[in-house]
């Protein structure tokens, strides 16, 4: 059906006229939440229509329940970074807590540096927040991973520039 080449939107849109209502069936037995499901349906449709080459699909079913799969695990994920951002605020002293804007902003901010940490190598992210979150040392790190004191600091360095270049497109939007 979908071609090696670029994707088409006429191959998604037959795609997600034969498939749709099965994935967000899919999704909702998973989340037992219809709104949610059919929130990740349409998000596992945009993932396809933002990707350079959809592989010939012999199985659409199962290539979509891998890609809904992957679209499940971010949402997860995201929840639980908000949970463990609001209960932070709520922690805090009401005087010395951000206004709405920046808080939002920073939700932002913090769900697009988690999003960009979890597309580098496991080592390389382990060191980075070793670093900047625990405060280990390039040693530790290095014991940790048990990795050269240089490789920890081709690590943080290589974290450090995808967060330099998160702020600069963070900074355009």
């Amino acid at each position: 059906m979908l071609s090696n080449s670029e994707p088409s939107s006429c191959d998604v849109a037959v795609l997600y006229r034969q498939q749709h209502s099965w994935l967000q069936n899919w999704l909702r037995r998973r989340l037992n939440c219809s709104q949610s499901a059919a929130d990740l349906a349409q998000d596992t449709f945009m993932r396809l229509l933002a990707k350079e080459q959809v592989p010939q699909l012999h199985a659409p079913r199962t290539f979509l329940a891998k890609v809904a799969q992957s679209v499940l695990s971010n949402h997860y994920r995201r929840q639980k970074l908000e949970r463990a951002y609001v209960e932070a605020l709520a922690a805090m002293p009401e005087q010395v807590a951000p206004s709405l804007e920046t808080q939002a902003i920073l939700l932002e901010t913090l769900i697009a540096l988690d999003a960009a940490l979890e597309g580098l190598e496991r080592p390389v992210r382990e060191a980075f927040l070793w670093s900047q979150v625990d405060g280990l040392s390039h040693g530790e790190i290095a014991e940790r991973l048990d990795v050269s004191i240089t490789t920890v600091k081709r690590y943080i360095v290589k974290a450090g520039a995808m967060c330099i270049m998160l702020d600069d497109s963070l900074d355009l939007l």
